[in-house]
């Protein structure tokens, strides 16, 4: 098929990769304009927008889509097809339709539970055990369109958000694949209106522990938040990042640290940190850590 693709973050390279190898055409990609990122400040190719220009493709980053001539130049690349996944602008009605068999998107979610910006960290944070990807037909609305293929799997206990990132970007490549493969013989599934639940964007407001909160809420924030923006809380006056966490066991005044093993007590039951980053630092693994931070028991943070 003669594909648009649209997408802009490290998710969605594999999927663009995908789409090549299993031998469509790619008519154009689009993706966020550079922003200026780093130390200098200087502009920066999207993950998408640098892997495209290795491929040879063609590569737009209109800052909308809302007028006449980016919609003109967008329907001139007669797609058969627009496959969307991740791309951060919204589609007007008139480049949904362009396409001959109009847009599709990849979402890391099982619809409609999760519709909108950050359903991998909300799903994690909510404690949901199994998430997926769905292959929908775009229309107007925020994530409403019918379902055409799914596909699930379970959430690891101790799994991050950069963990599951990773496997649904690999999951949803296999996946819209396979619903090209399959488009005409698809059914399309409209979503029922119970079970809405919506991914609001993370905010850093939302990062800083509160460790009377219980401890499965404490580490599903943690796993939740990793590795951006990355919960946090205070050490000896110094902001850390918590990157990694499991259940454990241990009880004690909410914010104690209970061992030589970075159990530290919550409302109710504990957490163990498995991996930190001090400002101005690297992210380390617990023990290493230690080294250059030594904590011990009774120490609150």
């Amino acid at each position: 098929m003669r594909i648009v693709f649209m997408g802009t973050p490290e998710f969605s390279v594999p999927v663009l990769e995908a789409l090549i190898d299993a031998g469509h055409e790619i008519a154009a990609v689009y993706c966020q304009p550079p922003r200026p990122a780093g130390r200098g400040k200087k502009d920066r190719p999207t993950p998408v927008h640098a892997r495209a220009e290795e491929l040879g493709l063609e590569v737009r980053h209109p800052v909308s889509l809302r007028n006449a001539e980016a919609q003109a130049e967008f329907a001139a690349l007669n797609a058969d097809i627009g496959v969307v996944v991740a791309y951060g602008l919204i589609l007007p009605q008139a480049i949904l339709d362009a396409p001959k068999h109009g847009c599709l998107n990849i979402h890391a979610s099982l619809l409609p539970r999760w519709r909108g910006a950050a359903p991998i960290h909300r799903a994690i944070m909510a404690g949901d055990a199994e998430t997926g990807v769905c292959i929908m037909q775009m229309d107007a609305g925020l994530d409403t369109g019918d379902v055409l293929l799914r596909r699930e799997i379970a959430i690891g206990a101790t799994e991050t958000t950069a963990e599951l990132h990773d496997r649904l970007s690999v999951l949803g490549s296999d996946a819209i694949v396979d619903a090209l493969a399959q488009l005409p013989a698809l059914e399309r599934e409209p979503q029922p209106d119970a079970g809405v639940t919506y991914a609001e964007k993370i905010d850093k407001s939302e990062a800083k522990i509160d460790w009377s909160a219980p401890a499965e809420d404490v580490d599903r924030k943690i796993r939740g938040l990793s590795p951006f923006p990355g919960a946090w809380t205070e050490i000896d006056g110094q902001r850390v990042k918590l990157l990694a966490s499991q259940l454990a066991e241990g009880q004690g005044a909410a914010g104690t640290v209970l061992d030589d093993a970075l159990t530290v007590a919550c409302g109710l039951g504990a957490v163990q940190l498995l991996r930190l980053q001090r400002a101005g630092k690297g992210a380390q693994d617990a023990d290493i850590f230690l080294r250059g931070f030594p904590l011990s028991a009774g120490q609150s943070l």
